[in-house]
């Protein structure tokens, strides 16, 4: 049996303002944070009804550092994918293709 995780109020706070944001379904926020959907669905609903009150748990400075490096790492490989869909659109192919016929040269 495995030991129930806890969760801090920074690491919900962050997880249901990913949801707010425009194109992210609450799914795939859950996903990339390694959590049910259930469960940030019940968090979504626990801020929008308690609002600042929401979340008074006892949660460890941890957990807020672990979510922090996750939004910073899902925001950087929106941008990674974003800049790799530009560089395809914008030359036609793959810029790895160039690294590797350049190579057999």
């Amino acid at each position: 049996m495995s030991k129930r995780r806890k969760y801090g109020q920074e690491f919900k706070r962050g997880a249901v303002e990913q949801v707010h944001q425009p194109g992210v379904s609450c799914a795939q926020v859950a996903r990339e944070l390694g959590i049910g959907p259930n469960l940030l669905t019940r968090w979504k609903r626990e801020a929008e009804e308690e609002g600042v009150r929401a979340f008074g748990g006892s949660g460890n400075a941890r957990d807020e550092e672990l979510a922090t490096l996750k939004r910073e790492l899902a925001r950087v490989k929106k941008e990674r994918d974003f800049l790799r869909e530009a560089a395809v659109s914008s030359t036609g192919h793959c810029n790895t293709s160039l690294s590797l016929s350049a190579g057999a040269i």
